[in-house]
C-alpha cells in the first residue's frame, strides 16, 4: 500500500470519513482507492464476533471459546501462558478474519467494588504491564492486531462517560500509566483505546497531554489510537489531540464537524493527515498479516481453557490438609454453581460460548458425588426448602463442597458494587453447612475481591475468580490432585470494604472523583497503614512445600544506569510437582521520600519436582529503584541503600539482600534562606561550608540551664535542625553573622553542588 500516494489523491471528505467507523465493528472503506473495511471485534479472553451484516452491538455472536477472564488469568503470573493464550485468540481471529481483538484491559483495581475488574489484571502496575505485553505478543504474533485498554484511570463504572479523575503527577505516572507502559514500549500494540471518562477534567479522547505529549512523544508509540464506543464528546479537539479513529460511527456527524473545521482554518489538515496515515498503516498490517485456511478448531481450544485456569485457581485455606479430596470418601458438591457455573462476566467481553464445562460435569469421571442446588441465583432470597436439603445432604456426607460466588446481577460493566459480600442466601448456606459438617470447602466464582465471614468455619477455600467455560474440569482437577494449585493472588482481599484505601474517596462526588490515597493503592496502602488483609497480595497455598534457599547480588554498588542480577534459589520439599511463583519486592530506606514500603518488580513460576532445587535469575534496572520525580518530570533515583526482598508473598518474605544505587542524572538543588540548617547539613559539601557558621550559633538554649530536662543537647539539636536558615540571624549572638553573609554561603553552596550540571 502506498500511504503517501493515496493521502495526495484523497478528498477531504475521504479523508474525515476514514477518522470514523462504519457501522459498530468496521472501519469505513474508500472503493474509489481500493481502501476496504477491516472488522474489529471485542475481547479480550475470547472472541465476541458479531452478526457481521447487522453490525450491531447486540447482536448475539457467534459461537466460541471463553478463556478465564483477567482477575483469574492475572493470578497465574505466567508471562509464557499469557503469551500461549494470545497466540491461541490470534488464531481464531485469523480463522474469523478479525483485524483487532478489543484488548487486553490493563486499568489499575483500585476499588474492588469496581464492577469491570473481572476485565483488568492486579492491582500492581508491574504485573499488570507484563502480563499485558505477554497477551500482546502472543496475538500480535499471529498477525492480528491488539487494541490496549482503556488508556487511562477506567477505574469505575459509576458516571465513567462523564466523571473526571483527579490524580496528582506522581500518582498518575508510578500507578496508573504504569500499567500502560511497559506494554506500550516492548508489545507495541497496533491500537491503543482511550477511556471513557476525563481525567484531570479532560476528556481522555481529547487529552493531547495522554494521547501525544506521554503516549507519542515520551514512549515513543506510533501506532492507532482508537475512542471506546461512545467516549467522543468533541470530535475536532480529539483530532486535534492525537485520536485518530472515532467509534462507532457516528453516521457522517461528526466527520464533517471535521471538514468544517479544516475549511474554517480552525482544524489544520496536517492533524488530519496524520489521523489518517495511522488508519491506513492499520489496514497496511492487516493485509501483510491475512493468513487463509486457518482452522479453528474449538475442542482444542476448549482444552486449552481448563488447563489455563488450573494454573490460575488460588488455594486460599487448606486446614488439615483437606485437599486434595480423597476419592473414597461420601462427598457432597453443593451451590447451583456446581451444575451451571459463573464463568464470566457482563457487558462488552460476554462470550457465547459454544460449550460449558461444570464441576458436576467433571466430577463423573471421577467419582460420584451427592448434589443439592443450596440457593437461588436469580434473587438474593433464602428458598428454605432447597436451603435444608443441601444442609441434609452435606450431613450424611464425609466431605462438603460449597460452589459459590456473585451472580450475574452483583457485578457487570455498566455499574459497581454496593458492597464486598457474598449473596445473604449463599452465606446462611455456608453457615448453616459448617454447622454440620466440619470437613466443609468453599470454591468461590467472582470477578474482584468478597468478604469472607465464614473464613475460620471452613477448612478448605479454593478461588477460582471467573475461570472460562471450561472452569468445571479445571475445578475437579485442583479439588482432587490431578492438578496442583499454583495460583496466587494478584489483588489484596482486604477483611472489609471500609480497610481500602478508596474507601473515603470511592466513587466520588457527581462528576469528580479524587484518588487522594495517591501512591498507596492495593497492597502498598496495607503495608503501610499495617493493617492485615484477609488474604495479602501474592498469596497462595500448594499441596508441596518450597523452601527459599539463598539469595545473591551481582553487585555491593551501582549507578541507576546499571542492572543488577538477583540469584534466588528454590527447593521443593514436599512430596508432590508444584509450581511455586518467586516475587521480588525492592525496599526504598530512604527518608526523604515518600514511598511505599515494597514494591512488586520481579516475579518467576518455576516447576519444581520434589526434592528439586532451581536457581532463578531477576534483573533489576533504574526503574527497579527509581520513582517519578515531579521537579524534574521524570524517573529519578536517589542515593541510598535500597533492600531486595524475595518471598511467596507481599506478606512472606523469605530472603533479603541489599545494594547501594547512586543516581547518573544529577537534581538541581536550589538552596535558600528559608532552606532549613539541616538541609544544608545534608551534604557533605553544606556540612563543610558550613562548618564555620556553626561556631557562632547560640541556639538560645543554655545547657546548664535544665529548662529542657534530659537530652536538652539532643533537644536543641533536632530544633536547630528545623531552623530556617535566615533565623541564624535572630539566635546567633555574633553580630556580624549577617543575612547578606548567609545569602552569600547559599550562593556559593548552590553553585558547587549544581556545578556539574553545567
Amino acid at each position: 500500500m502506498n500511504i503517501d500516494k493515496i493521502l495526495n489523491e484523497m478528498t477531504l471528505e475521504e479523508k474525515a470519513s476514514l477518522c470514523s467507523g462504519e457501522g459498530f465493528w468496521h472501519t469505513k472503506a474508500v472503493e474509489r482507492l481500493d481502501i476496504q473495511r477491516i472488522m474489529v471485534s471485542d475481547g479480550p479472553h475470547g472472541l465476541r464476533k458479531v452478526n457481521e451484516e447487522k453490525d450491531c452491538v447486540t447482536d448475539e455472536s457467534i459461537k466460541a471459546v471463553c478463556f478465564p477472564t483477567a482477575s483469574a488469568l492475572a493470578c497465574s503470573f505466567d508471562r509464557g501462558l499469557l503469551e500461549k493464550l494470545g497466540k491461541t485468540l490470534g488464531d481464531e481471529c485469523q480463522a474469523e478474519d478479525v483485524a483487532v481483538l478489543l484488548g487486553p484491559g490493563a486499568n489499575i483495581k483500585r476499588s474492588p467494588l469496581c464492577g469491570r475488574n473481572f476485565e483488568y489484571f492486579s492491582e500492581d502496575p508491574y504485573l499488570s504491564s507484563e502480563l499485558a505485553t505477554a497477551y500482546i505478543k502472543g496475538v500480535q504474533s499471529r498477525g492480528v492486531g491488539t487494541s490496549l485498554k482503556h488508556f487511562a484511570l477506567n477505574n469505575q463504572e459509576h458516571r465513567r462517560m462523564s466523571v473526571s479523575a483527579e490524580v496528582d503527577e506522581r500518582t498518575l505516572r508510578e500507578i496508573y500509566l504504569a500499567s500502560f507502559e511497559g506494554a506500550v514500549k516492548n508489545a507495541k500494540p497496533w491500537a491503543v483505546m482511550c477511556s471513557y471518562n476525563r481525567v484531570n477534567g479532560v476528556y481522555a479522547s481529547e487529552n493531547p497531554k495522554l494521547l501525544t505529549d506521554i503516549l507519542r512523544d515520551e514512549w515513543g508509540y506510533n501506532g492507532l489510537t482508537v475512542s471506546d464506543w461512545g467516549a467522543v464528546d468533541n470530535r475536532v479537539n480529539g483530532v486535534m489531540a492525537g485520536l485518530d479513529l472515532e467509534m462507532p460511527s457516528s453516521m457522517g456527524k461528526n466527520d464533517k464537524l471535521i471538514v468544517e473545521a479544516v475549511r474554517l482554518g480552525k482544524l489544520d489538515i496536517k492533524d488530519v493527515d496524520k489521523c489518517v496515515r495511522r488508519v491506513l498503516e492499520l489496514l497496511e498490517k492487516y493485509e501483510d498479516g491475512k493468513k487463509s485456511n486457518v482452522v479453528w478448531d474449538k475442542e482444542k481450544d476448549n482444552k486449552l481453557a481448563a488447563k489455563i485456569e488450573s494454573e490460575c485457581m488460588v488455594l486460599l485455606k487448606n486446614e488439615d490438609n483437606i485437599l486434595p479430596i480423597d476419592k473414597s470418601k461420601k462427598i457432597a458438591f453443593i451451590g447451583k454453581f456446581a451444575e451451571s457455573p459463573r464463568y464470566q462476566g457482563g457487558g462488552s467481553s460476554h462470550i457465547n460460548s459454544y460449550k460449558v464445562t461444570s464441576a458436576l460435569d467433571a466430577v463423573k469421571d471421577i467419582c460420584e458425588v451427592s448434589y443439592a442446588e443450596g440457593y437461588l441465583t436469580n434473587e438474593d432470597k433464602i428458598d428454605k426448602s432447597i436451603l435444608n436439603k443441601a444442609v441434609k445432604i452435606a450431613e450424611d456426607c464425609d466431605i462438603a463442597v460449597l460452589f459459590v460466588g456473585l451472580p450475574d446481577m452483583f457485578e457487570s460493566e455498566g455499574y459497581d458494587r454496593e458492597h464486598l459480600r457474598l449473596p445473604g442466601c449463599q452465606l446462611e448456606l455456608i453457615k448453616r453447612v459448617a454447622e454440620v459438617n466440619e470437613n466443609t470447602v468453599i470454591v468461590l466464582h467472582n470477578g474482584s475481591a468478597v468478604e469472607m465471614p465464614f473464613a475460620d468455619d471452613v477448612k478448605g477455600i479454593l478461588e477460582a475468580y471467573l475461570g472460562g467455560q471450561a472452569v468445571g474440569q479445571a475445578e475437579v482437577d485442583i479439588l482432587f490432585g490431578k492438578k496442583n494449585p499454583c495460583g496466587k493472588l494478584a489483588e489484596t482481599f482486604p477483611k472489609k470494604l471500609s480497610d481500602n484505601p478508596s474507601y473515603l474517596n470511592f466513587p466520588g462526588e457527581g462528576d469528580r472523583v479524587r484518588y487522594q490515597e495517591g501512591i498507596f493503592v492495593g497492597y502498598r496502602y496495607y503495608d503501610k497503614k499495617e493493617i492485615e488483609p484477609l488474604f495479602p497480595f501474592g498469596y497462595g497455598l500448594s499441596y508441596t512445600d518450597f523452601e527459599y534457599k539463598y539469595i545473591e547480588v551481582s553487585k555491593d554498588e551501582m549507578n541507576d544506569d546499571e542492572e543488577l542480577t538477583v540469584t534466588v534459589a528454590v527447593k521443593n520439599t514436599g512430596k508432590v510437582k508444584g509450581k511455586e511463583i518467586v516475587q521480588l519486592y525492592v525496599n526504598d530506606e530512604q527518608s526523604g521520600v515518600i514511598r511505599s514500603i515494597k514494591e512488586l518488580k520481579g516475579f518467576e513460576k518455576v516447576s519444581l519436582n520434589p526434592g528439586e532445587e532451581k536457581k532463578i535469575a531477576f534483573v533489576l534496572d533504574k526503574r527497579s529503584f527509581a520513582y517519578y520525580n515531579t521537579e524534574i518530570s521524570d524517573w529519578y533515583t536517589e542515593y541510598g541503600k535500597y533492600n531486595i526482598l524475595v518471598g511467596a508473598s507481599s506478606r512472606d518474605i523469605k530472603l533479603k539482600a541489599s545494594v547501594y544505587v547512586a543516581p547518573t542524572n544529577k537534581v538541581r538543588v536550589e538552596y535558600t534562606l528559608n532552606s532549613t540548617c539541616g538541609d544544608i547539613m545534608s551534604t557533605e559539601t553544606g556540612k563543610e561550608l558550613f562548618r564555620e557558621f556553626l561556631k557562632e550559633v547560640n541556639v538560645g538554649f543554655d545547657r546548664d540551664s535544665g529548662l529542657m530536662g534530659e537530652g536538652s543537647e539532643q533537644t536543641a539539636m533536632e530544633m536547630f535542625n528545623e531552623l530556617p536558615l535566615r533565623a541564624m540571624v535572630s539566635f546567633c549572638d555574633n553580630k556580624s553573622l549577617t543575612r547578606e553573609k548567609l545569602s552569600q554561603l547559599v550562593k556559593r553552596l548552590n553553585i558547587i553542588l549544581n556545578s556539574d550540571l553545567y
